[in-house]
């Protein structure tokens, strides 16, 4: 199944300067482990913004839901899932 899924963070200002760099280096491990192994196919940067655009390809919800609740900056996020099915006039889909 694919999803588009965009992710708002919002760290706390007065975030512990060493707590701050450990959760984003184990995000960006957990991220890039994920996106090695197929299933976060692809991630993009909002211009402008603490968020990103992300593309899954997982099994099924539950293992979205999995990946999303793992994520080290879970707790800062904002998150937006939705699922994507591909369009009649994609020249791939022929």
């Amino acid at each position: 199944m694919l999803f588009a899924v965009k992710m708002d963070v919002a760290l706390p200002r007065d975030l512990d300067a060493d707590v701050r760099a450990d959760t984003l280096a184990r995000e960006k491990a957990y991220s890039q482990d994920l996106q090695r192994g197929g299933e976060w196919v692809s991630i993009w940067r909002m211009v402008g913004q603490y968020s990103n655009l992300s593309i899954f390809h997982v099994a099924d919800n539950e293992r979205l839901h999995e990946i999303l609740w793992n994520l080290p900056l879970f707790e800062f996020m904002t998150i937006e899932v939705t699922p994507l099915a591909q369009h009649p006039s994609d020249i791939a889909a022929g």
